[in-house]
């Protein structure tokens, strides 16, 4: 059975599917696309935890989806700029679970994870699988994938 692992870059999603579509991504849509190809045997989000009630709501559907969640405080600077990114934490859990995967799912459309794609294509041989929005994912993301996904109308709310 293909063993699937997927790693959700909730902030580049929410907000790539919301400027260019003006809507939600569907979770739920892309769990029931993705586990008819094999067995999620682990499934993160990462996000940014502002505390805010609907934020909360939303972590919780995901849980009842089946992802486990990862959080990091969002941290506002005395300039006003945000600081708030999960980029190392993914890569590092992409490259701790590779072993023990045939496919990696990465929902994302931020081209510093090309290299990551590269590594875990070459060394542990596992397909590396992409789901972004088409304009706003980096060319060098979509290469490095195995497969790149295109999320559209059939994968929002």
């Amino acid at each position: 059975m293909n063993r699937i692992g997927v790693f959700a870059d909730v902030q580049n999603i929410y907000y790539t599917t919301r400027q260019v579509y003006g809507r939600q991504f569907n979770y739920r849509k892309l769990w029931q696309r993705v586990s008819g190809r094999g067995e999620i045997v682990s499934a993160t989000a990462y996000a940014i935890d502002r505390g805010d009630e609907g934020q909360v709501k939303f972590q919780s559907a995901l849980r009842d989806i089946g992802f486990r969640i990862r959080l990091k405080p969002f941290i506002q600077r005395s300039d006003g700029s945000a600081k708030g990114d999960w980029d190392v934490g993914i890569a590092i859990d992409v490259m701790e679970a590779a072993p023990e995967l045939d496919t990696v799912v990465l929902l994302s459309g931020d081209g510093d994870f090309d290299l990551l794609l590269d590594r875990i294509r070459k060394q542990y041989s596992v397909s590396a699988e992409v789901y972004g929005v088409p304009s706003l994912t980096a060319s060098s993301l979509i290469r490095a994938a195995s497969v790149f996904h295109r999320i559209d109308d059939n994968l929002l709310l």
